[in-house]
């Protein structure tokens, strides 16, 4: 039974780190929420260590610039892990191939910016449809555009089988006041259409082990039993948390926030109803995180 808590530090004692999801809980695309940022400080100022975990396609480095841009300060969290990092080690691994078609806006292509930690890279060059031996996404080129956009172009690369590596898993995401597809509706079409799609983010295991791999790197040695993940989507932020065996933090007033009926708080039984028709149970609940 999901517990619906007043505040992060209700619970917060029990945990020495938390991965925390960025978009619809630390800020809304535009700007911080001070409530969370708030929160996040009080707990590492108690010992605890943040893991920003986010399934931004960008590498660390651009949501680190996003952040400070959004007004997050750089005292309420300690890392970040992106499922950009995660999904651009397996691209320069060669997962997609050499020659890659690209899938995304002008702003994104620092994707393909080399990485170091990668051993003998693959050289990728970005190249037409028709020459490609794989699809590289990290969203469609106009967010606000209905995904169906993208079937012929789909209906070819699954004739050729080539397979789509996607940079970020979520479906849809609230920029503001505005709802914005994102890379995950793409691949989603794609597989629905017998195609062959590469996830990378939550609610996958890749990110976790990066996400932990930052955590150590940070100087902190905690269990799956010390860990609580918080995020808005119930399909990647509370699934992913189930599937990695840790306890998750489930924040109503995101993209859930007319499910839930959430206002300060989400509504017990709307919550209970909506959770029980995903099937996915979170530790606990809360309207924003404060």
């Amino acid at each position: 039974m999901t517990q619906i808590i007043q505040s992060l530090s209700d619970i917060s004692g029990r945990y020495g780190a938390l991965f925390v999801d960025l978009w619809g809980c630390v800020h809304n695309g535009v700007k911080a929420f001070p409530d969370a940022v708030a929160a996040l400080r009080a707990y590492r100022e108690q010992g605890g260590a943040v893991v920003l975990v986010t399934n931004s396609p960008r590498p660390r480095a651009g949501v680190e610039k996003q952040l400070d841009l959004f007004e997050v300060p750089r005292d309420c969290w300690d890392s970040v892990a992106t499922s950009g990092d995660s999904a651009r080690a397996a691209m320069f691994r060669g997962v997609v191939g050499q020659k890659v078609h690209f899938i995304g806006a002008p702003h994104d292509t620092g994707f393909f910016e080399p990485l170091r930690v990668i051993e003998d890279p693959v050289d990728i060059e970005i190249v037409p449809l028709d020459e490609a031996e794989g699809i590289v996404c990290t969203g469609p080129v106009d967010p606000m555009a209905d995904p169906a956009t993208y079937r012929p172009d789909f209906l070819y690369a699954k004739t050729k089988g080539l397979k789509l590596l996607c940079a970020n898993p979520d479906i849809v995401v609230d920029r503001g006041d505005h709802r914005e597809w994102c890379a995950g509706a793409l691949a989603q079409l794609y597989t629905e259409m017998g195609g062959e799609s590469l996830y990378f983010g939550k609610p996958h295991p890749p990110i976790y082990d990066l996400a932990r791999r930052r955590l150590a790197a940070e100087g902190h040695d905690v269990d799956n039993a010390g860990i609580l993940a918080i995020g808005d989507g119930i399909l990647t932020d509370i699934s992913g948390a189930m599937g990695e065996d840790i306890d998750s933090l489930f924040i109503t007033g995101g993209l859930a926030a007319i499910e839930t009926r959430t206002t300060r708080q989400p509504d017990e039984k709307a919550l209970e109803s909506f959770l029980n028709k995903e099937n996915i149970h979170p530790t606990y609940a809360i309207g924003q995180l404060r």
